[in-house]
């Protein structure tokens, strides 16, 4: 009886271990809790497919901008090549190929560079005042006072007003005989000609700088509001004075926000077509024939199509050089930052 006794209980250990080994291995493989069990050949598959989703998803993007920005852009250095005027625009494409003559005529035998200078220089005297006038407004604005939101959006008002209907406004009142001349008539002021001559530069500026200073606003009102309120009581406590505390507090954090704002500002200016186009009319003065006019003006009054094709293209070089500095600028202080990219 013993050894049967013994027997048995041998038996029942080995089961129960049996059991507990099978346990233990259906614990080990079994998945995690909530997630059925997954094959590795599909999931291999799905993750593939999921990497290359987002190459599908530019499809649509990458068509569009082919169509509107691509292909016109080909089309126009194709077109800088050409003899393309009013007697040869019924063969397009097909007009005499004369290489760089267009852009060779450009530089030296048309106002190009005179519109070049005009448009840089009037962009140029347009930002120097619009920076410190959005700077101020944002300062003056950023704290709570009553009547904040009727003064912040009274200030946004030359921002919200399409170009021509400002254009529109501004040659009115500079008309002859109109509320500014009779307005500084009073106090025996006599203007001359405002909207002709060499005085028309000067309403160029003085409207770009009304229409554009919202924009700078917003963005140093953007950037004021990264500042951190404790380095404004810290600067407080310390005995900082106001100009002290503008040069080591605020302007630091300013810094971005206004160096993005001046490159948006001074390419805006040199292709602002709209404004110059509306305010003084077309043939447009000598003095404020800048660079879109006399595209404008060599294509659609002259009918030299190529010659203004090459202008164009030249005016996009323009541009994009000092929009690839900035953008080189910004990927190098990235990389100099901590944790950026290298």
């Amino acid at each position: 009886m013993s050894t049967d006794a013994s027997n048995e209980v041998r038996l029942a250990a080995e089961s129960a271990a049996s059991r507990t080994s099978r346990k233990a291995a259906a614990v080990a493989v079994a998945p995690p809790a909530g997630k059925p069990p997954v094959n590795e050949p599909t999931q291999r598959r799905k993750g593939l497919s999921e990497r290359d989703r987002p190459l599908w998803m530019l499809i649509p993007g990458g068509a569009l901008m082919l169509i509107i920005i691509v292909v016109p852009l080909v089309l126009g250095i194709y077109m800088s090549t050409l003899n393309l005027d009013q007697y040869t625009l019924r063969r397009w494409i097909s007009s005499p190929f004369i290489g760089v003559e267009n852009f060779v005529e450009a530089v030296t035998a048309s106002p190009l560079l005179h519109a070049v200078w005009l448009s840089v220089s009037y962009s140029l005297l347009a930002m120097v005042v619009t920076l410190p006038l959005g700077i101020a407004a944002a300062v003056a604005t950023q704290n709570a006072f009553k009547g904040r939101a009727v003064v912040r959006s009274i200030f946004l008002i030359p921002y919200v007003l399409p170009s021509f209907v400002v254009a529109t406004v501004w040659r009115t009142m500079f008309q002859p005989d109109g509320i500014i001349d009779r307005a500084l008539g009073t106090v025996g002021i006599d203007t001359g000609l405002w909207l002709n001559g060499p005085q028309s530069f000067w309403t160029l500026v003085l409207v770009q700088i009304w229409a554009s200073w919202p924009f700078i606003y917003l963005l140093a009102l953007s950037g004021l509001q990264a500042v951190d309120h404790e380095v404004h009581e810290a600067s407080a406590l310390d005995g900082a004075l106001w100009w002290n505390k503008l040069r080591y507090v605020v302007f630091p954090y300013l810094k971005g926000p206004l160096s993005l704002a001046f490159l948006i500002g001074m390419l805006h200016h040199i292709n602002n077509f709209t404004l110059p186009f509306v305010l003084f009319g077309v043939p447009a003065p000598s003095d404020v024939e800048v660079l879109p006019i006399l595209t404008y003006v060599t294509s659609f009054q002259s009918f030299r199509f190529g010659l203004s094709a090459a202008m164009a293209f030249i005016s996009l070089v323009l541009v994009a050089i000092p929009l690839f500095v900035y953008l080189r600028a910004v990927k190098l202080d990235d990389a100099e930052t901590p944790g950026g990219k290298k």
